[in-house]
């Protein structure tokens, strides 16, 4: 078990400069092994590397270096099996580390802390845990891609409505539809792949904020660590925490792609759409009202997006106004990142889990593609084939038809060819063939376009390109 310092010694943190200890306050304020012991394994990969790297420069003897790395190895073990002993009386994770390495091996543990300080040490280690956590996410946002393009591919030519404003607009199918959510997650990837290639600098060895003087090894010490380099500056070094905003932002935009599509099926599963419905597993009832099943999993995805957006904004009001280099406000940084990363992982597997089961009611959904004049578009565009009108005359050619089909209370294909021959002479039956929301659908061909035949063949190149 980890060594303790009374409160009366605690002082050894800092050194000779202080004659007492913290008030009982000052160590609550001050102490930060409550959330960041979360980084234990990135401390400790990053003091192995780092007496390593002592040793080959000959600052301390490979004996320490060898005894330093056996103490840390079983430190880790005690961390991973739950019986190492965390304490505020020693502030951090560095210093939880380093006591229990005194313990372990003696005097050698003084020798770790050599050419370094806790400012570079904790920036290494936020860096590996964020890098870690990037990558963690790339695999989460993987399976929700692959749950959607699934449903995609088992729906290609299950026609919906498309909307605008929240208002029947033109047909399209609800592979098409999920389609837009796999590309939208497929940049979140790519932003996760940029801020990754971004953090992947390494601060160790900028000490406290000047460098240091003894002849150690940056370019080792970085590519142990799976660093691409050190970094440039040792100021910048210990005090920039734009990787850890860049989390923030990127889990930010990812919790409103999530929040946008849970929002939709919580619309899609009530009652004045039922477009499609939700096993038992995704949903609740009521305590008061027995024919209540409520898609709570959605809104819950979609309620916490406000943690995620909370944590980026919390953490921009702190380094807002930081000089450099290192201040103590910087250990605020953490806790947004550790919770929007378990609240955005928790809401991406909700989604995952969400979007394979949902089971789509095909026939409604054809029904509402066909109500509110969607097929108004491909009227137009007739018109404009057809008879040679331009578009902005068959646009208005075609407002008179859907005002004609709303007084006779029927569909566009419902009309008689002689009303609408009425309104415009050069009508022939013709007009017919694009009426429907089968036919519709199916002539939107473009690339990117909601055919049946495209949205397959996007299935195969989304296949390839994200899975």
């Amino acid at each position: 078990m980890t060594s303790k310092l009374p409160p009366s010694a605690a002082n050894q943190l800092w050194g000779g400069r202080f004659a007492s200890g913290p008030a009982a306050i000052m160590e609550q304020i001050n102490a930060s092994i409550g959330f960041d012991q979360k980084l234990a394994m990135q401390d400790i990969a990053g003091s192995k590397v780092h007496a390593a790297m002592l040793a080959r420069q000959g600052i301390i003897s490979t004996a320490d270096a060898e005894a330093i790395t056996a103490g840390l190895d079983r430190i880790a073990e005690e961390i991973a099996h739950g019986q190492f002993t965390f304490t505020t009386e020693l502030e951090d994770i560095h210093m939880n580390v380093e006591a229990r390495l005194a313990v372990l091996i003696g005097e050698p543990a003084g020798r770790l802390h050599t050419a370094r300080s806790r400012n570079d040490q904790i920036a290494t280690d936020f860096r590996l845990w964020v890098r870690d956590a990037l990558d963690r996410l790339d695999g989460d946002l993987k399976a929700l891609q692959g749950a959607l393009i699934d449903q995609a591919e088992r729906h290609a030519g299950t026609v919906m409505p498309g909307f605008t404003h929240l208002q029947s607009a033109q047909p399209v199918t609800f592979g098409h539809h999920l389609l837009a959510y796999v590309e939208m997650i497929g940049r979140d990837r790519s932003r996760a792949r940029d801020a990754r290639a971004r953090l992947n600098e390494c601060p160790l060895g900028s000490a406290a904020l000047a460098g240091t003087s003894f002849p150690i090894d940056r370019d080792a010490t970085a590519t142990a660590l799976g660093f691409a380099r050190p970094t440039a500056n040792s100021l910048d070094a210990v005090s920039d925490r734009d990787f850890a905003l860049e989390y923030l932002a990127l889990a930010s935009i990812i919790s409103v792609h999530l929040s946008r599509l849970a929002e939709e099926i919580v619309i899609w599963c009530c009652d004045r759409f039922r477009f499609v419905r939700l096993s038992d597993a995704y949903s609740t009832g009521s305590s008061i009202m027995p024919q209540k099943k409520n898609p709570d999993a959605a809104e819950l995805v979609r309620a916490k997006t406000g943690r995620v957006i909370g944590a980026l904004t919390g953490l921009l009001v702190v380094m807002k106004g930081l000089p450099l280099a290192y201040t103590k406000d910087t250990q605020e940084d953490k806790e947004p990142v550790f919770g929007a990363d378990e609240t955005l992982a928790l809401c991406l597997a909700a989604m995952t889990g969400m979007v394979g089961d949902l089971q789509p009611e095909t026939e409604v959904m054809r029904a509402a593609a066909d109500a509110g004049y969607a097929t108004a578009t491909d009227l137009a565009d007739w018109l404009v084939r057809a008879i040679g009108l331009p578009f902005r005359q068959a646009h208005h050619v075609t407002g008179r038809i859907v005002k004609l089909a709303e007084q006779q209370g029927c569909r566009l294909g419902d009309l008689a060819l002689a009303d609408l021959q009425a309104i415009e002479p050069r009508m022939t039956a013709g007009v017919f063939d694009v009426l429907t929301v089968e036919a519709s659908v199916a002539s939107r061909t473009s690339f990117g376009g909601t055919a049946p035949e495209r949205v397959r063949a996007a299935v195969v190149a989304a296949r390839e390109r994200f899975l």
